[in-house]
């Protein structure tokens, strides 16, 4: 295990990322999904790089935090959890769902993502199994509760949002049509709104700089995403919505 200021140091320059992030994701939309266009060089089937690159978010992060010194004590190991929720679902449910429609995914994004993921994971991990100082009594403490609850809230407005995703086209269907429920009828990407919920509540529940700097990423390349997403459906389906925001009801 690393030390307490190189971890200090690795916080901050995921803040930093997400200050470059939300510049660079604002005038150049990432090319996936939906945005995918050539150009950016080899690429490898959206799935396998789905789970390529969100892997170390599990992997990188288990070895961190079973590096930690209070690895085993149950507040560290309670908010672990948590964090293994929603990666099992991003890493192994979710792409098992997708369409094998040939679709592909540059790799420098894979790369990327990779990079991220093990940042993230030697800032997170470390903060719960050897650095936050989290005693039994923390499960008890408002700002957990507060932050679980947002937690379980953004996870479960995400995987409904997704499943509404997941159910618009038949088999054998191409093309995009406008969804409708879990969120769908506020906002184009109720989505990318659980997550920033889930890492805000993250935030809170660890009260800690390395869980802030993770929900501030979050926002700072999801927001500019939501943006081009409704953008392009606007631009795409006639009957899309004029009304929906992007990511916040009523808001934006």
């Amino acid at each position: 295990m690393f030390s307490a200021e190189t971890h200090n140091l690795l916080t901050w320059v995921e803040i930093a990322l997400a200050i470059v992030t939300f510049v660079a994701v604002t005038f150049v939309t990432a090319p996936y999904g939906r945005h995918d266009k050539g150009g950016w060089g080899p690429r490898i089937p959206a799935r396998v790089g789905w789970i390529v690159m969100e892997s170390p978010a599990l992997l990188a992060f288990g070895a961190f935090y079973f590096a930690g010194p209070h690895r085993l004590e149950i507040a560290p190991l309670v908010m672990a959890g948590m964090w293994a929720l929603h990666y099992t679902q991003r890493v192994i449910l979710f792409p098992m769902r997708m369409r094998p429609d040939g679709k592909k995914m540059p790799l420098a994004i894979v790369g990327s993502a990779i990079a991220f993921n093990v940042l993230n994971a030697s800032v997170n991990a470390p903060q719960l199994s050897a650095f936050g100082g989290y005693d039994s009594t923390w499960l008890r403490d408002p700002r957990f509760l507060l932050g679980a609850l947002l937690f379980l809230a953004g996870f479960t407005i995400n995987v409904r949002a997704d499943n509404v995703l997941f159910a618009l086209r038949k088999p054998g269907e191409t093309g995009y049509r406008v969804p409708y429920g879990a969120l769908h009828d506020l906002v184009a990407n109720p989505n990318y709104l659980g997550e920033v919920i889930e890492w805000i509540g993250w935030a809170i529940l660890t009260w800690s700089l390395a869980g802030a700097s993770f929900a501030l990423y979050t926002a700072a390349n999801l927001v500019p995403r939501a943006l081009s997403n409704r953008k392009w459906m606007r631009e795409r389906l006639p009957d899309y919505p004029r009304e929906r925001r992007a990511i916040i009801p009523y808001v934006l």
